[in-house]
């Protein structure tokens, strides 16, 4: 009990540092004109970090490669060359995790390199996609795609075939502001271990094209009345993917709830330990007093 004692009051320690940076390395750079919304509590973090495992002492290497593309956006808004910036930093700073990133979409050597591919851009799907993704699933490579990298064009149904929902511009639903997602449907899975209901200011994506009968359902939002998949995971034969809707706004990075939930999706589709990123968690964050 003492030693539990000890770690709470390391933890807050360390949650109140970080909570104290103002120009932050690891933090994204610019959120536009937008006001932020209230940093998460520590008390809020602490409970999500709960039974966290040993996992940086023990899990395998992990080789990540960060695909960013062309900004698309306004200020603080798919900031695609930011986020490749300061998060290869970022997560290279786990032990026994490597970092390399891609402009747009890898050369097969590059995927060829790397467990886990993390897509965070404006997303296409074409016969060259498909190619190199079905060999990397099909050699039990894993893959992360955030927001609009869901995107598959004219071809949406086709790469839900392999990620399990996909966007076409122009036919989706979407709405900015307050999120509230329930993350029910993935109790059990830990991706969502400690996590219930999480407040965001992001936004949502509706009207996906894809068999929701696909996926395994992690967090969802009300969208038009209905329940919608905003967080989930799916399998292609050895291969994993772990997708997240959210991620519009470069506050939501910065934001240890999203970090959390999103460097274990990371860790997951590697088949790796979820914990394995949980000390970069806090690290910059945007936490309270």
């Amino acid at each position: 009990m003492l030693f539990r004692s000890f770690q709470a009051v390391a933890l807050t320690l360390l949650l109140l540092q970080h909570a104290g940076a103002s120009e932050d390395s690891y933090r994204m750079p610019d959120y536009g004109d937008h006001a932020p919304p209230a940093a998460r509590p520590p008390a809020d973090v602490r409970a999500l970090l709960a039974g966290s495992d040993d996992a940086p002492q023990r899990d395998a290497p992990l080789k990540l490669l960060l695909v960013a593309g062309v900004k698309d956006h306004g200020p603080g808004e798919h900031d695609y060359p930011a986020w490749q910036k300061v998060w290869a930093r970022l997560l290279a700073k786990a032990p026994r995790t490597e970092v390399s990133t891609a402009w747009e979409f890898p050369l097969p050597e590059e995927a060829d390199a790397a467990d886990v591919m993390v897509f965070y851009q404006k997303g296409d799907w074409n016969d060259r996609r498909a190619a190199l993704i079905d060999a990397f699933l099909a050699r039990g490579g894993g893959l992360a795609i955030i927001h609009y990298a869901v995107n598959g064009n004219q071809a949406a149904p086709e790469f839900a075939k392999r990620i399990g929902l996909a966007s076409e511009t122009g036919k989706i639903g979407y709405r900015h502001g307050p999120l509230d997602i329930d993350f029910g449907p993935g109790a059990g899975h830990p991706i969502a271990r400690n996590l219930n209901r999480v407040a965001w200011h992001d936004e949502t994506y509706w009207r996906l094209s894809g068999d929701p009968r696909s996926i395994n359902l992690l967090g969802t939002s009300i969208e038009e009345g209905e329940s919608t998949p905003q967080f989930w995971t799916t399998q292609q034969g050895p291969g994993r993917v772990f997708v997240s809707v959210p991620g519009h706004y470069m506050w939501t990075f910065d934001d240890p709830a999203f970090r959390l939930l999103l460097m274990r999706g990371i860790a997951w589709a590697g088949g790796r330990n979820v914990d394995r990123f949980n000390d970069l968690v806090t690290l910059d964050a945007r936490i309270g007093q």
